[in-house]
């Protein structure tokens, strides 16, 4: 007997009206609708993009070249894992990752980068586009966000000369809420507007790598202008791009929507339903912060990351899910109750030596149950076929 949890046999509804829907917007004539205004994807990555899939053969799977782009980025979040697994290979008076290994980890990021702008071209250019395509592309997109940031986070690690992890958590939540804002403005308006911080950040982000291992660590330990550090640069410019571009581009999007009379949701408890389980998600973890008798995010900060990350994708895909098939978001996630659970636990007291244990075995459930969820989604006989 195969036991498959209710959430799951929510999903499967969703993808059978997604089926529905789909078959409806092909009758009709429509498409996925994105729109990606960004001077830098348009006028350099695209045209180079164009180029790179002239590369593939046809018989290549478009998802098989999403997925092999994302296991770049896992492959980088464990070899960087190795080599700086608390987050102090950068600071001054600790052993450096090796410079060799910094050119891998920029290439590859670069070339995951590359392979997930070149999966739509793929798709389009074998007809081979379907609801699967989109859900496992972005859905792995919305995990991805952790592996980048983290992995990142060792060019400066903490220290004197970096960030506390404290702050890399905030960081890495800058980056969460701006990629499921996005998603966000998808279920209101229909159409996804591909955030510009994106493209910046992985240009940005491999060209560091690059330069770490010709200049080593070693150059982000002088100020940048005056007093002004690299580590603060790295956050000013995070920040600086979702609250300068990405949210006012989102709520821009949104009130044209508004304008336009074309926004799908009506009340605000509808338009707002999506954030809900992120917003609870912080607030969780952020409480386990602060009351963490052992100081868990000090102690074990790369693995709360991964733990937050994954709990965030799955809240993704659902969201994901749910806009492509044109149904109710839920307002609650099922994952914040093992975290909510977890916390209980910590703040009760009730295992104030074991709290390293729940963090592992709550990480591994999360990891389990959300790759779970994804093939069961994915593997649902008959949903992704347009007919």
């Amino acid at each position: 007997m195969v036991y498959v949890s209710p959430w799951m046999d929510v999903s499967r509804f969703r993808m059978e009206e997604m089926l529905v829907c789909r078959k409806d917007e092909a009758a009709e004539g429509q498409q996925y609708s994105a729109v990606d205004s960004n001077p830098l994807s348009l006028y350099v990555m695209h045209p180079f993009w164009n180029t790179v899939v002239k590369i593939f053969p046809t018989w290549l799977a478009p998802n098989l070249i999403t997925f092999s782009g994302f296991l770049l980025l896992v492959f980088n979040f464990f070899l960087m894992a190795y080599f700086d697994p608390d987050f102090y290979a950068s600071a001054p008076d600790h052993q450096h990752v090796p410079n060799g290994v910094w050119v891998v980890v920029g290439l590859l990021n670069f070339i995951a980068y590359t392979l997930d702008g070149v999966d739509g071209k793929q798709a389009r250019r074998t007809n081979s586009s379907t609801p699967l395509g989109e859900l496992f592309d972005h859905g792995l997109d919305s995990w991805a966000c952790v592996y980048f940031v983290v992995t990142v986070y060792s060019t400066f690690g903490r220290g004197s000369t970096g960030v506390s992890v404290f702050v890399l958590y905030l960081l890495l939540w800058v980056v969460l809420f701006s990629f499921i804002l996005s998603h966000w403005e998808k279920y209101n308006t229909g159409i996804l507007f591909l955030p510009w911080g994106y493209d910046i950040s992985q240009v940005t982000i491999s060209i560091v790598y690059i330069v770490t291992a010709i200049v080593g660590v070693e150059a982000w330990y002088a100020p940048f202008l005056f007093n002004f550090l690299y580590r603060d640069l790295f956050t000013t410019m995070i920040i600086a791009c979702a609250l300068t571009v990405t949210l006012p581009m989102s709520l821009y999007n949104f009130y044209k929507a508004y304008k336009n009379n074309t926004l799908k949701h009506h009340s605000v408890y509808e338009i707002m339903l999506p954030l809900v389980s992120p917003v609870l998600l912080f607030a969780l973890c952020t409480t386990w912060i602060f009351v963490s008798p052992m100081d868990i995010l000090e102690v074990h900060p790369r693995l709360f990351y991964f733990m937050v990350g994954t709990a965030f994708a799955n809240i993704s895909c659902q969201l994901i899910v749910c806009q492509m098939s044109s149904t109710r978001c839920q307002p609650l996630n099922w994952m914040l109750l093992p975290i909510a659970l977890v916390l209980f636990l910590v703040v009760s007291g009730f295992a104030p030596s074991s709290e390293t244990l729940l963090l592992y075995l709550l990480t591994a459930f999360l990891t389990l149950a959300h790759i779970h969820y994804g093939v069961v989604v994915v593997g649902e006989p008959g949903t992704w076929a347009l007919g």
